[in-house]
């Protein structure tokens, strides 16, 4: 595959980290990578946005380009309309990644906020790219609780437009996950429609690039060139048995009654 889409089931959940960890990945083993940001909102001229930030993770070696900067950080189409600026299409997204295919061995378009965020006004989203271009997508999910549920709406809709699920990676896995986090990492998958490919340790985005680009591989699967695997993963996230239950008052009640 030379493209990949890269979105995820909301905004703020670590999508660039990720983009820089398999773009990391694919630079350590001798690919040539480019990462292309359609629209890039909430960044003021000068200002450094997600494809610098990628750079800086996963290496100068990343060709970076922006299609669009908005200031405001708001959807795409409603931050290119305030500011009376030119929306992105999806057709200027998947010539401009062809663009770079042409001279990449991997092409990662990130997204902005969740796959069917409104691109322009007549309501395009990242998925009519991703259509276009016949590229797989790759599924950024939260590790908490709510998470399935938006897991498992990204995957229907791709489905819906006959589009690939590369998998799903867990954008910021905690330090110390709650119970609903050990959980979801059954169902995360399933949920999707597509496997687990990995999780991101929360603060892998603070990471001086050095070390970043040395510990990345831990946290893909071997689908996107890394070393996590999904099963030693689950078995160490499991979640412990229940405790045992604590007597209720009926059952207290009739343990009284029955006694002599």
């Amino acid at each position: 595959m030379s493209v990949v889409v890269v979105s995820g089931t909301g905004t703020e959940i670590g999508k660039t980290v990720t983009t820089a960890a398999v773009a990391a990945v694919a630079l350590a083993a001798g690919r040539s990578v480019a990462v292309l940001k359609p629209a890039q909102t909430g960044v003021g001229p000068g200002e450094p946005g997600d494809v610098d930030e990628v750079r800086r993770l996963a290496g100068e070696g990343v060709t970076g380009r922006e299609l669009a900067r908005f200031p405001e950080p708001l959807a795409p189409a409603t931050a290119a309309r305030r500011a009376g600026l030119a929306p992105v299409t999806p057709t200027e997204v998947a010539e401009a990644a062809e663009k770079l295919a042409a001279s990449h061995d991997l092409v990662l378009v990130e997204g902005a906020g969740g796959l069917l965020v409104h691109l322009d006004d007549t309501g395009a989203t990242l998925a009519d790219a991703a259509r276009e271009l016949g590229a797989p997508v790759l599924v950024v999910a939260t590790a908490g609780l709510g998470t399935l549920n938006v897991t498992r709406l990204t995957g229907e809709a791709l489905r819906a437009r006959g589009l690939e699920t590369l998998g799903v990676v867990i954008g910021s896995w905690p330090a110390e996950p709650d119970l609903a986090a050990r959980c979801n990492v059954a169902e995360l998958g399933p949920m999707a429609g597509a496997p687990l490919l990995g999780a991101v340790p929360e603060g892998a985005g603070v990471l001086g690039g050095e070390r970043f680009r040395a510990e990345a591989a831990g946290w893909l699967g071997a689908e996107l060139g890394g070393t996590w695997e999904a099963g030693a993963f689950a078995v160490a996230s499991v979640s412990p048995a229940p405790a045992a239950a604590s007597p209720t008052l009926a059952s207290v009640s009739a343990s009284a009654s029955a006694a002599p």
